[in-house]
């Protein structure tokens, strides 16, 4: 099943990676590069794969791309992307070991390991960068489609952008990896790692390609599309956003994020098809227990029309500060509440600082109900 579900491609050769997972126990990575405080499920596909090789003994590394995040993928990209610090992108960061704790075991005799790829890519001299430089020519990167559109449209492609795939490339080589894993947009970076590793090793590194989690309009789920669904959501909310998928997405979310059977799922209804991603997903971020919970959450509040309060939120002074803890910033909690989209005490407020009590009842948009609770 490693090899096959969720996978897209593997190169150069499926039967290749199985003669060497038979012959010995690989290392493998997937990059991730901090662009926000939280991971989000399009993550969970690949974090679960590392998992899967893991439970079979391979050496497993999650990667933070706390350099190649200051430069920015600018993989299907239209513009630029904004630069980070290095202070910002290592506060990103900083809870990425929690929010995947439980998929990946990072205790015990195979345990996961974490690396930066600041500790090998800011030691690279000038001289050596454009010694890998010279494995790359601009027509290849210029071929790519994203770069060809900005042309078209006379869009600035910076250089920095452009050394991107080579600093993502280098990090297999410094990692002495066999195999990358990374969603099927990534293929490019990942075969930029290929080159190099072949050029200055001389050995074979194996790429494998995610399918990724597209929604209707089939535009990858995530940060930069603004359709995300964060590790850090709460239970009750992650499992609403995922009730609130299209019935579309029921079977690919089903394959990429959960190990239930396909068959199995496609006789089911799609409410109850999708109550089980939903259970799935939440199950392995936050436990058993706390989908349990998620599932009465969502029955009682959109199957029974009964808004469930039992979610709490710490008191703060004003509707803004109180709701920013259940939204992804205050700027998100200010609209809500000047479109008319939050409630306290069953009646529409529209003042950002309006004063909130212990005890006040807040309705978030459609999906978040919480209760605000006293500070201990």
């Amino acid at each position: 099943m490693v090899l096959e579900r969720g996978v897209s491609e593997i190169l150069p050769s499926k039967k290749g990676l199985e003669k060497l997972m038979r012959a010995k126990k690989i290392t493998l990575y997937q990059g991730f590069d901090p662009s926000s405080s939280s991971l989000h499920i399009g993550n969970l596909i690949g974090i679960r794969k590392l998992a899967q090789f893991q439970r079979l003994g391979h050496k497993v590394i999650f990667l933070i791309g706390d350099f190649t995040g200051m430069i920015g993928d600018p993989t299907d990209k239209s513009a630029s992307r904004k630069r980070m610090t290095r202070e910002e992108v290592l506060k990103n960061a900083q809870g990425y070991k929690e929010q995947i704790s439980k998929v990946l075991e990072f205790e015990g005799p195979n345990a996961a390991e974490i690396k930066y790829n600041s500790e090998w890519l800011s030691k690279l001299s000038f001289e050596e960068i454009c010694e890998l430089a010279s494995n790359f020519t601009a027509q290849q990167i210029l071929e790519r489609d994203f770069f060809q559109d900005r042309l078209k449209k006379k869009k600035p492609i910076y250089l920095h952008e452009f050394l991107y795939p080579l600093m993502q490339g280098y990090d297999c080589v410094a990692m002495d990896v066999n195999l990358e894993v990374g969603g099927s947009d990534q293929l490019f970076n990942m075969m930029a790692g290929r080159t190099l590793m072949k050029t200055l090793k001389g050995k074979e590194k194996y790429v494998l390609t995610m399918k990724l989690l597209e929604d209707t309009t089939g535009k990858k789920m995530g940060k930069t599309e603004g359709n995300t669904i964060n590790l850090t959501d709460a239970p009750e909310v992650m499992f609403a956003k995922i009730m609130a998928l299209p019935d579309t997405l029921i079977r690919p979310g089903i394959e990429l994020l959960t190990d239930l059977s396909l068959d199995e799922i496609a006789a089911e209804k799609p409410m109850v098809a999708k109550k089980k991603l939903a259970f799935e997903v939440v199950s392995q971020v936050f436990g058993t227990s706390s989908a349990r919970s998620a599932q009465n959450s969502f029955e009682k509040t959109f199957q029974e029309k009964m808004p469930d309060y039992s979610q709490t939120v710490n008191f703060k002074n004003d509707l803004v500060s109180t709701i920013t803890q259940v939204v992804k910033s205050k700027s998100e909690a200010k609209r809500l509440i000047i479109q008319g989209a939050v409630d306290v005490n069953e009646k529409t407020e529209t003042s950002p600082t309006l004063k909130i009590k212990v005890g006040d009842k807040l309705k978030v948009g459609q999906r978040i109900f919480v209760k605000v609770k006293n500070v201990k």
